[in-house]
């Protein structure tokens, strides 16, 4: 899975930690990782990094690094902050926009679809939600609050909790719907086969 914003900075890999914290609690094991719109090399923002480290979660290390066409072939789902980082993706790699939401409209529309079952496969499932996406969903420029989470750089350390609060929200619900409950032996049996 990968997760994009501007930067790569604040947004992203807040979702990132964020979401492979919570695919480990759910016992699914995914390589999750995070880019940006610009060149990389820079760390996360301090409030990013105080703000997850408060929540248990290690930022100190990350280094931005820019969305390229190998990440987006390699991922199984792409999940933008917001509907410039979709664009962008499908531009980039004309196969991702089947695959890549902004995370708002993920779960919205996957909460509309219904959670996806054990036996489907996770692309028939974004397949499906893909089909219901309209047309000028990712039209637009500025914010828009129903598609999009907000950027909280340059922003105090009280903007950064709020978008915390909204990513761990909305993660959690991704997971509840794209990852059907396996009982625990279940897991084990798939893990050693």
């Amino acid at each position: 899975m990968l997760l994009l914003c501007t930067a790569n900075q604040c947004r992203s890999p807040m979702a990132e930690v964020l979401l492979r914290h919570l695919l480990a609690e759910a016992g699914i094991e995914a390589t999750v990782s995070s880019a940006g719109l610009y060149p990389g090399g820079a760390p996360a923002t301090g409030h990013g990094i105080a703000v997850m480290a408060d929540r248990g979660h290690d930022l100190e290390a990350h280094r931005s690094r820019r969305m390229e066409a190998d990440m987006l072939e390699r991922a199984d789902l792409v999940i933008g902050m917001a509907r410039e980082h979709v664009r962008e993706a499908a531009v980039l790699e004309a196969g991702a926009l089947a695959k890549t939401f902004t995370l708002k409209e993920l779960v919205r529309e996957a909460e509309a679809v219904g959670p996806r079952s054990a036996e489907e496969p996770l692309s028939t499932w974004l397949s499906r939600i893909a089909g219901t996406r309209p047309r000028q969903s990712l039209l637009g420029i500025g914010h828009d609050d129903e598609l999009d989470v907000a950027d909280p750089v340059g922003r105090g350390r009280a903007d950064y909790e709020v978008t915390a609060d909204l990513l761990d929200d909305l993660l959690s619900r991704v997971v509840r719907l794209a990852f059907p409950s396996v009982p625990a032996a279940d897991r084990r049996e798939e893990r050693s086969a």
